[in-house]
């Protein structure tokens, strides 16, 4: 069935209107079924699922692309065998050693987006969710970002003079938002994954939208510290919550490109940020009686809200509590499908807000200590939160002694290293996801951290290195999709673990950061901050070892299942391989039926084949 105009307006526009309560509200959707195996006679919803004409029912897309059983469970068919006597030092920095089988690996070709050979009704949900899910939290990032990342631009653009910030009142104020960020993110300890976050994400993002509004008005330093604070506080969950949807709705080797696409919105928003306040004070200084920083975040607050509202519609939930109006029925059943796959556990919002088990569980795990030292690494790796290119930019003089650039100048300029930060976050992305080795584009974007970092901290250097160190800052924060990707990935079979941990993660590096802002990067050092750029420089060194160090964990935990992706390991130096082992127990069997009855032989060839006794004709 090929696609028509009808049939896209249908899918797009009226279905998705037919699914809104009362036509406005989403709802959660309730299948009627929710075992793939049953939809065989389902018709209803048959043209949704056809992409470019293929037929055929998602049963077969799932049967094709899971080999699921009938009780819905995956069970692997062809089993490859590893012998480990022999295993090659080099084979620990194989990351999808456990994870991926030959066979299946010979599918992920490098240049394509979609990883193996699957269906057409799965690669049209997985555009879907692109589209739903990681553009638009590109977006929400990006207005975000917008809205964090104006400070700094607001800073040389007339706000320092304005409103008498002196010595280090901005390291202060930039504060008072991280400040507000930690607070908002102590209830998702618990609430993660349990409540709709297509609702209260987009409600944040109108209430974060409000507080903008009010920094334009502001008329001290402590209303810009208060404002910050409420900033980030409504901002504070959405970075862990978009992280945690992606690892609901990918497989471990896609939530890399996508969680990249969330950063890309952190990169836009610091590039726009310093177009968008150039243009402002070029047309609107002074206009109203209102100087030119006052209007950039009053038009923030237009973007904000505008991309608040489409999150209602936009976001679709988790698969097993799904919300999205644009999903069919089939598309979420194929979605839950793909979690179990990946061995994902699904979320349950019925599970009590506080477990002592789970809690006892995470803490006496390695996964918790792991990752939140990883992480704050990773959140101190970087002198980008400092402002200190942009302050370097307006300390720069001519030959006269005047100021080199204007301030339109100076937040045109700005916009260069995000721009080269998209191209590194991309590479970065791609590398992980696409090689299957999350570990070696960590070390990729770290190598050329500390280059930067060091020149920085050397300092005294021609001004041309100093131009190719500040262009290297985006590198620190290249490798961050890949890191809770990464997370994600370890933390799958238990939801409410994963929830937890990277809730916790994100609020000890959070921590971190308040302080060594303070102390590594004090304003009035601006724009050579030696302690920054050398500590930034040495977490970034650290982030290398310390990645290892999960490489090992994880390649442990992933050992102990290798059996679930179709990977039977053996050492053939003290075991018998695995198939002469089963081929000699039959052998034995059949010599015990020539010589004992039919029953006892078809006992023992049902225990060492595992088969179930109708599935037997004869022994």
């Amino acid at each position: 069935m090929s696609i028509t105009v009808s049939s896209l307006i249908k899918e797009i526009i009226i279905d998705p209107w037919k699914r809104l309560k009362f036509g406005i509200i989403p709802v959660r959707r309730v299948l009627e079924e929710d075992d793939f195996l049953n939809i065989r006679n389902t018709e209803s919803e048959s043209s949704q699922d056809e992409w470019d004409g293929n037929k055929g029912t998602l049963q077969e897309a799932l049967e094709e692309t899971l080999d699921f059983e009938p009780d819905g469970e995956q069970e692997v068919k062809e089993y490859e065998y590893r012998d480990q006597s022999n295993r090659p030092w080099w084979k620990f920095f194989d990351e999808q050693e456990y994870r991926i089988n030959q066979k299946k690996d010979k599918t992920n070709h490098w240049y394509s987006w979609f990883n193996g050979s699957i269906s057409r009704q799965e690669k049209k949900l997985i555009i879907k969710l692109d589209v739903l899910l990681a553009f638009y939290s590109c977006m929400s990032y990006w207005v975000k970002y917008l809205d964090s990342s104006n400070l700094n631009n607001a800073y040389v653009s007339g706000m320092k003079e304005s409103l008498g910030m002196h010595g280090n009142a901005l390291v202060h104020v930039q504060n008072m938002f991280s400040i507000g960020n930690i607070v908002s993110q102590l209830p998702f300890l618990f609430v993660l994954n349990k409540i709709p976050l297509n609702y209260l994400l987009p409600t944040l993002d109108l209430c974060w939208s409000l507080m903008t509004l009010g920094q334009g008005f502001a008329q001290s330093t402590s209303a810009i510290r208060a404002l910050r604070f409420f900033v980030g506080f409504f901002e504070g969950p959405s970075y862990l919550a978009f992280q945690y949807l992606f690892g609901c709705f990918y497989k471990h080797d896609e939530v890399v490109r996508r969680s990249a696409f969330y950063y890309f919105g952190q990169y836009i928003g610091i590039l726009s940020a310093g177009g968008i306040q150039s243009v402002v004070y070029k047309n609107l200084n002074g206009r109203n009686g209102m100087a030119g920083w006052r209007w950039n975040f009053i038009f923030d607050f237009i973007i904000s809200i505008i991309v608040g509202i489409i999150g209602f519609y936009c976001l679709p939930g988790d698969p097993q509590n799904c919300y999205s109006i644009f999903l069919t029925d089939n598309e979420i059943r194929l979605a839950r499908a793909r979690l179990k796959e990946n061995r994902t556990e699904a979320n349950n919002f019925r599970k009590k807000v506080f477990s002592v088990e789970v809690w006892k569980k995470i803490i006496f795990d390695w996964k918790i200590w792991i990752v939140s030292i990883w992480d704050i690494f990773c959140w101190d790796n970087s002198n980008v939160g400092s402002g200190c290119y942009l302050l370097w930019l307006k300390s720069l003089t001519n030959s006269s002694g005047d100021q080199r650039y204007s301030i339109p100048k100076v937040n045109s300029l700005s916009m260069i290293t995000p721009g080269l930060g998209l191209i590194y976050l991309t590479t970065t992305a791609l590398i992980a996801d696409k090689f299957h080795s999350r570990w070696s584009a960590i070390l990729f974007t770290q190598i050329f951290n500390i280059i930067g970092n060091v020149i920085l901290a050397v300092w005294n250097v021609p001004e041309g290195a100093k131009w190719f160190a500040f262009m290297l800052q985006c590198m620190g924060w290249a490798m961050a999709p890949v890191l809770y990707g990464w997370v994600n990935d370890i933390c799958r079979r238990d939801s409410e673990s994963r929830a937890i941990i990277m809730t916790t993660m994100n609020i000890v590096a959070s921590v971190f950061s308040v302080w060594t802002s303070v102390v590594f990067y004090p304003t009035i050092e601006a724009p050579r901050y030696l302690k920054g750029y050398s500590f930034a420089a040495a977490n970034a060194l650290a982030l290398i070892l310390w990645t290892f160090i999960v490489l090992w964990f994880y390649k442990n935990d992933e050992r102990k299942h290798a059996k679930e992706n179709g990977i039977i390991l053996y050492n053939s130096s003290i075991d018998v391989h695995p198939e002469k082992q089963q081929h000699q127990q039959l052998r034995d069997i059949h010599r015990k039926e020539r010589s004992s009855s039919c029953t006892e032989a078809t006992e023992e060839y049902l225990h060492v084949t595992g088969e179930k006794d109708d599935e037997i004709i004869g022994v």
